[in-house]
């Protein structure tokens, strides 16, 4: 092994993923060499000592392999002034680095570590900067200690960042004490992460608090995946086989989690449901809720409904179905109803009737959707503003809580909640909360869409427990009946074969597009985007209006793939910042994949890419207009998104969208992801495949279940 000091000069490349660098290394000889190895986020300027081995790579020449390396702070004038400089320190940029090094010189590092109040001699300074340049210092030096600590135990140093970032100087206690918190608690450290780190520290691989970690990964993992609780048998078989744990050690650690408060379990017809509490309680409270707001009084309005109907049907220049007056009726004659229907069905044009009559007689009405884009759409649609549920129950990023509840409930008449599908347990949950008993509410949504993304499958379960009245719309009209789009939409849930446009038919709003070979589809995809789509649309190929769903990450036409052909053909700039095997390049089409309250973005929003700063390794991302950086700690929260998944496409609707159906998507060609898929278009849409594929596609209406028992609380409390 080899041991070298210096400074890093530049970052070549860095993978935000493992941490994997390459950088640009002065010694402290004065040798400018090339480091390669799993780094947390450096920056040029940072003094560090490496211990590694020389290796000669063929394509890039000698180079050394970090093995470990030591942060250490430097000693020359000019390594401090560019350690400074950096932008390492927040709140120290170029200019007040060279007044700081000016008024300091050498003594700068030991002005910073002991006496950081001398600061404010140096021009520009005053109190706010100089509160930010210490709580920086110090979260800088705490990293490094950390570093230096998780090197004793031979831990991937590229963990201390994401470690201290959530815990702060209580780092080592944690550590130290229960090494499986950090995969509860951080996003990105998964179980397998803490339990090396476990261990490394000296932890038996049969010790109980394994087991009990384990178990509650296990049902955050569910969670995950929709589920609202897991089975108490697959949790002993997956411990059991990972593990190799005994069955009364598995069955020891259940018992000491649900006496500590940390699981809830609820006795099955042949098992036994085990629950993360907060899910549990969620589940409890909203089927108490609904069953409240089901009972309430209803006050009937004070003005002839059938002529207020009458009224908006002249304003409005439509006629309602039977079931669309239904639906407006009740709107105002129950406390909780359910409208659900396919496209081309009249879900919003009843929403906006209702909005139109409680405000005609003078009643204020909410209306609200899970995405932005959703509420996007909504406002458009009504001429009334409608805000995601977030907004509505006005989250407070600070205190990771909602303003509105219990306590300072909604006010108004009635709440509008359009995509309800899309809505989890845990929203519906804080929704209700603040949803007062004199509160109408009114839940659209397609029954037949994939459910949510996050635990609970809340409009099946409503619909299905029969104890709210439920409005369900089946007539296309006239003006959608031409579209081949929504008529095939139609008939995929029904279980029908598609209708095709006439041969030469140049204005359908929907193409099938045979062929077996992948690497055929791979390449009709890419023209499709390129030239084809924007052509026929008259829109720039770039647009966010063009959208490839695939049902699949992996392979030639999966999400994963398609991203990096359709980035290199539609925006083949160099200039981008690295991350991993990935690039993000300026006018990029990307993905927010994780809620980041403080900023305001949520899973699903797509946004375009606006600037890009490789020194800082930050972003800008418009979303919806709204420009927002995206920090070096961020940047795996945003995934290019020319090609998404069919999950990632609920909520929102294209121009025009382009669907690769292949047989060896087998595992995910079902029913309501295909009918999700499809109707997200509003002009085009192509589907790309086998007719093999088309017809499992259709056929295979037996989604995955959801672990659940929202329908069966709902049905209890009601009697």
């Amino acid at each position: 092994m080899d041991h070298l000091s210096g400074t890093i000069e530049s970052i070549v490349f860095y993978n935000p993923d493992n941490g994997y660098t390459v950088c640009r290394f002065l010694t402290d000889e004065g040798n400018l060499i090339t480091i390669v190895g799993n780094f947390p986020p450096l920056s040029p300027g940072e003094t560090i000592k490496i211990i590694g081995k020389w290796e000669l790579n063929p394509k890039f020449g000698r180079q050394l392999h970090a093995e470990n390396y030591i942060p250490i702070l430097p000693t020359s004038v000019k390594g401090i002034e560019k350690f400074l400089s950096s932008g390492l320190i927040k709140g120290i940029g170029p200019v007040l680095a060279k007044r700081i090094i000016r008024k300091f010189g050498e003594k700068t590092m030991d002005v910073l570590s002991q006496s950081p109040e001398k600061i404010k001699q140096v021009e520009g300074v005053g109190a706010a900067k100089l509160k930010e340049i210490k709580k920086s210092w110090n979260e800088h030096k705490d990293i490094r200690e950390l570093i230096i600590f998780l090197q004793e135990h031979n831990i991937s140093t590229n963990l201390a960042t994401k470690i201290y970032k959530h815990y702060g100087d209580k780092s080592y206690h944690v550590l130290n004490t229960n090494p499986y918190q950090a995969c509860h608690d951080i996003w990105g450290i998964g179980f397998k992460t803490a339990d090396q780190i476990a261990l490394k520290l000296g932890m038996s691989p049969t010790s109980p608090e394994r087991i009990r970690a384990y178990i509650h990964y296990l049902l955050e993992k569910d969670n995950e995946h929709g589920h609202v609780f897991s089975r108490k048998s697959e949790l002993e078989k997956i411990c059991k086989k990972d593990l190799e744990a005994k069955e009364e050690d598995i069955t020891e650690a259940l018992e000491v989690l649900r006496k500590k408060g940390l699981i809830k379990t609820e006795d099955l017809v042949s098992d036994t449901a085990v629950y993360i509490p907060f899910f549990y309680d969620a589940q409890q409270e909203v089927a108490a809720s609904v069953v409240s707001l089901s009972k309430f009084p209803v006050e009937p309005p004070k003005f002839d409904i059938n002529n207020a109907i009458t009224e908006v049907e002249r304003d409005c220049g439509v006629r309602f179905s039977n079931a669309q007056k239904l639906a407006v009726k009740a709107a105002f004659y129950r406390k909780i109803l359910v409208v659900t229907g396919g496209p081309g069905t009249g879900k919003t044009t009843i929403i906006r009737a209702v909005k139109d009559i409680f405000e005609k007689h003078g009643k204020e009405i909410l209306l609200t959707a899970p995405t932005g884009r959703a509420a996007k759409r909504l406002s458009e649609a009504t001429k009334k503003e409608a805000k995601t549920i977030h907004r509505t129950l006005e989250f407070n990023p600070k205190t990771g809580t909602f303003r509105k509840g219990k306590e300072n409930p909604l006010r108004g008449e009635a709440l509008i909640v359009d995509e309800f599908s899309m809505v989890d347990l845990p929203l519906m949950f804080h929704l209700l909360k603040a949803v007062p008993p004199w509160m109408r509410l009114v839940l659209v949504g397609d029954k037949d869409q994939l459910p949510s993304v996050g635990p609970g499958n809340l409009l099946e379960d409503i619909i299905n427990a029969d104890i709210v009245e439920v409005i369900r719309l089946d007539q296309i009209f006239r003006q959608e009946k031409d579209s081949l789009i929504i008529t095939n939409a139609h008939r995929v849930n029904r279980g029908e074969s598609l209708r095709f446009p006439n041969k030469g038919d140049k204005d359908s709003d929907f193409y099938f597009i045979p062929s077996e070979d992948e690497q055929k589809v791979f390449s009709t995809i890419i023209n499709l985007c390129s030239r084809n789509i924007p052509q026929k649309l008259g829109i720039y190929p770039l647009s966010p209006e063009i959208q490839v769903i695939s049902p699949m990450y992996r392979g030639l036409v999966g999400v994963d793939n398609l991203n990096r052909e359709l980035q290199n053909r539609l925006n083949p700039s160099r200039d981008g910042l690295r991350l991993g095997n990935r690039e993000i390049r300026i006018n990029d089409k990307v993905m927010q994949v994780r809620n980041n309250y403080n900023k305001e973005i949520f899973n699903g929003d797509i946004g375009i890419v606006k600037e890009i700063d490789k020194r800082l390794y930050r972003i800008v991302v418009d979303f919806d207009g709204k420009n927002v950086v995206i920090e070096r700690e961020e940047i795996n929260e945003i995934a290019l998104a020319y090609a998404i998944s069919v999950h990632k496409s609920q909520g929102n609707e294209y121009k025009a969208v382009v669907i690769p159906l292949m047989t060896q998507h087998f595992i995910m060609l079902q029913r309501n992801l295909f009918y999700t898929a499809l109707t997200r278009a509003k002009r085009l849409s192509c589907v790309i495949g086998s007719y093999k594929a088309l017809h499992i596609a259709i056929k295979n209406d037996k989604p995955v279940k959801r672990n659940t028992r929202l329908r069966q609380k709902l049905e209890a409390l009601s009697l």
